[in-house]
């Protein structure tokens, strides 16, 4: 009876089934995936429940056969909103992830995995191993939506005669994901979303050497929010890795200055009323029973990453004094990280695309209020001040950077995106490596591509992904944890003494130049962030 509940409390399919086709063993079941030219994909492999605002429930064990032909539901996702025109998403291609869902089904129970390999690969090969944690601003983001990039990264690993085998989970994104306040701390809890990646890395280790991966060379691999992710986990438990990935492949994202759990209260009070939960002795509880329709009708209400309010996340990862212990900018300068290789870069106009929606600020006293009101509260006018000047409107100081006068989409807009780049992207980046060198390896890298062709936006957020700038450079890392290619210019490492960025441009080969752009402002954000934690 026992192991009839295991397996009706985590569903496989029975009936109707082709022996044919490839297939792994993992505990007392066989997992059936599909050919796909040379690469073969196992979908859809549920590795946990996810119960409503509590951590996830691993699966305890596999029994019969396992149909893994099909991505399983996206979890579901926060309604995006964007002034961003259809016809300047056809001519720069802005990642599709960011700006509208894949069309999936979505369903609470969505924490599933998938493993893309070389159709050659054998259970024996212990191949190296790449997780990939996808992106969307901890809103929105599935599997599915990433499954050409997926793919594409395996074939270009067995063209290049150095095969990976590729993982991809979906974890809880938003509200269901990162809810947060002072009724979740009492619990002891927050951060699910993080907490779902984890028990994703617990299965590669149980399992992929069933799919011809090595448990012992995993990297995690991450853009935007999933790099956030990929350097949370880092810092997870004060820098336990636990043996569950060995080295870190961040594009666009690192430890950004969040503050308390509690911080998030304004958002989930709003949650509660707008969910009938406000008279509820326990409101927690009662958001947890509420029907779905009207949770997520109240979270779509809630500002978005291409709203108004931009990069200041209503849903985002805070310190739970658990999975996060402390401020990340303080457990980084403490040391409280894992101490693995990295490559950790950006692109040069992170923000662009971030910067749309706040068409409405044209004048100085507008871009003040908007910066006073929506990212540091706090702050006094005085600790202020020298923000105006560092970062100025005349728009040649703008992003997208080197552009002159031109792409001014509105008064302020070429200053709002330099501005969020910076906060959001460029000085957690700084901050994060200058802290951390010395200690463990550590490349770095800087993308300027694109500037010709994607007008206002420059070389925008998730191009690099979009387009595959770093694929091969990943796959290197993956196999070796070092990202030079055989062949070209050397790549060198970052040190605090010698901060070298790998510099990318459309026009010549990878230079090195040093991370030293914009100093001063660079340097006045991390102070700021360091004492303004959302």
């Amino acid at each position: 009876m026992l192991a009839l509940s295991l397996l009706l409390a985590f569903p496989v399919s029975t009936l109707g089934w082709s022996l044919t086709g490839p297939s792994a063993v993992v505990d007392l079941a066989v997992v059936r995936g599909v050919e796909s030219g040379n690469v073969e994909k196992f979908l859809g492999i549920p590795f946990a429940k996810a119960p409503r605002f509590k951590l996830p429930v691993p699966v305890p064990r596999y029994y019969g056969i396992v149909d893994a032909k099909e991505y399983g539901p996206s979890c579901p996702q926060q309604l995006t909103s964007s002034s961003l025109t259809a016809r300047s998403l056809e001519e720069v291609n802005v990642p599709r992830q960011l700006l509208r869902r894949d069309g999936s089904a979505e369903s609470e129970d969505c924490l599933s995995l998938n493993i893309i390999k070389p159709k050659i690969a054998r259970a024996s090969d212990k191949l190296p191993v790449v997780v990939w944690i996808y992106g969307g601003g901890f809103e929105v983001g599935s599997t599915l939506g990433y499954d050409d990039v997926s793919t594409r990264v395996v074939e270009k690993s067995i063209a290049a005669g150095t095969p990976v085998i590729h993982v991809a989970m979906n974890y809880r994104v938003s509200a269901l994901g990162f809810l947060a306040s002072k009724e979740v701390k009492k619990e002891r809890l927050g951060n699910f979303g993080l907490y779902d990646q984890r028990v994703a890395l617990q299965w590669v280790q149980k399992y992929i050497r069933s799919f011809g991966g090595d448990p012992g060379k995993v990297t995690i691999w991450g853009q935007s929010a999933g790099a956030i992710s990929v350097t949370l986990q880092m810092l997870a438990f004060n820098g336990k890795t636990d043996g569950l990935f060995h080295a870190g492949f961040m594009q666009s994202g690192a430890p950004i200055p969040v503050g308390d759990i509690t911080n998030g209260q304004a958002d989930y009070d709003a949650l509660v009323a707008q969910t009938g939960c406000s008279k509820s002795k326990n409101t927690l509880d009662c958001l947890r029973k509420v029907p779905f329709p009207t949770l997520q009708a109240a979270i779509n209400a809630s500002p978005n990453f291409l709203s108004y309010n931009s990069l200041a996340l209503a849903w985002t990862p805070r310190v739970d004094g658990v999975f996060i212990k402390d401020e990340p900018f303080k457990m980084v300068q403490q040391g409280r990280v894992a101490k693995i290789p990295i490559v950790n870069g950006n692109m040069d106009d992170e923000a662009t695309i971030f910067s749309t929606s706040q068409s409405n600020i044209t004048t100085e006293a507008d871009f003040r209020e908007y910066i006073k009101s929506i990212y540091v509260k706090k702050a006094t006018d005085a600790e202020l001040e020298p923000l105006w000047s560092l970062y100025p409107s005349t728009p040649s100081e703008g992003s997208p950077y080197d552009t002159g006068d031109d792409n001014a989409l509105y008064p302020q807009y070429k200053r709002i995106a330099s501005f969020q780049g910076d906060l959001v992207f460029q000085a957690p980046r700084r901050h994060f490596l200058q802290s951390i060198s010395g200690k463990q390896k550590i490349w770095s890298y800087l993308s300027k591509n694109l500037k010709a062709v994607s007008g206002p936006y420059g070389s925008f957020h998730g191009a690099d992904i979009q387009y595959g700038l770093f694929d091969d450079y990943l796959i290197q890392f993956v196999n070796t944890f070092n990202p030079n290619l055989p062949s070209g210019p050397n790549w060198p490492e970052y040190t605090k003494e010698s901060p070298d960025l790998y510099t990318f441009t459309d026009t010549a080969a990878p230079s090195v130049t040093p991370d030293k752009f914009r100093a001063e402002p660079i340097d006045y954000l991390i102070q700021l962030a360091s004492t303004q934690p959302q």
